[in-house]
């Protein structure tokens, strides 16, 4: 139980990395309170973990300041505090070729991935500065540090925002004992990939990452003491290339 005494928030926490995180936090003993637009689903897979306490859900968009305002209000009372904070809310569109991409797309994909990473972890720092103490983890993407065609424009240039974002609040907060870790995973059997303008076969989902294997990258970073800090971690399939 190397997380007893420790609470998380994830948000994303419904399905595919998020709710993997949450399941391996939760078996190691963390109060865990999992985020996402859809109750339904955040139900589902909070009845789906194996830990000592109960997931507790609540249903929010990080891309609302009021939802994200509600959410932190909802773990200050369920949970006391906010340990660990795990940004991992993110969506893409299928038409993302330049050519196709629409301004309202590009701003969708902006307020989630990127404006939502800023909302939350401004929204818990407040409290990780009083207690000089804090663990954030940001699921960016190889998209926010390798441009590639694979996301599409808005998608690369939300995650290299992210990213950026991520690396700059770890070097202003590690004064106040606040660790800020970037994952960067490859390719990922989740939900995400349904929306590739060309379908994914079963074949190529086998053989990519599965959810669980970012799972234990986070729950290593989560777990190291606090003199040590991972501010950039990269996942992704062995068959994957990275250049």
């Amino acid at each position: 139980m190397r997380l007893a005494h420790r609470t998380a928030v994830v948000t994303g926490g419904g399905s595919g990395i998020g709710a993997a995180i949450a399941y391996a936090f939760a078996a190691e003993g963390a109060k865990v309170l999992i985020a996402g637009r859809g109750e339904a689903r955040l139900r589902e897979a909070a009845a789906k973990s194996a830990g000592p306490h109960p997931i507790r859900t609540c249903v929010a968009d990080v891309a609302i300041r009021a939802d994200i305002e509600r959410l932190f209000e909802q773990a200050d009372r369920e949970l006391g505090r906010v340990d660990i904070l795990v940004n991992s809310a993110g969506i893409n569109v299928p038409r993302r070729a330049l050519a196709e991409l629409s301004p309202e797309d590009w701003q969708k994909i902006i307020d989630v991935n990127a404006t939502g990473t800023f909302l939350c972890v401004r929204a818990v720092l407040p409290q990780m500065r009083e207690r000089r103490d804090g663990v954030i983890i940001n699921i960016s993407s190889v998209a926010g540090i390798r441009a590639s065609l694979l996301g599409g424009a808005a998608y690369t240039a939300s995650k290299f925002a992210a990213s950026g974002f991520g690396l700059v609040a770890g070097l202003e907060e590690k004064d106040h004992g606040i660790r800020v870790t970037n994952i960067y995973p490859g390719e990922v059997e989740t939900p995400i990939l349904d929306q590739r303008p060309v379908p994914v076969t079963a074949e190529h989902r086998a053989r990519i990452l599965q959810p669980e294997d970012v799972a234990a990258a986070a729950l290593m970073v989560a777990t190291l003491p606090p003199r040590a800090h991972v501010p950039e971690l990269t996942i992704k399939p062995t068959t994957q290339a990275f250049a």
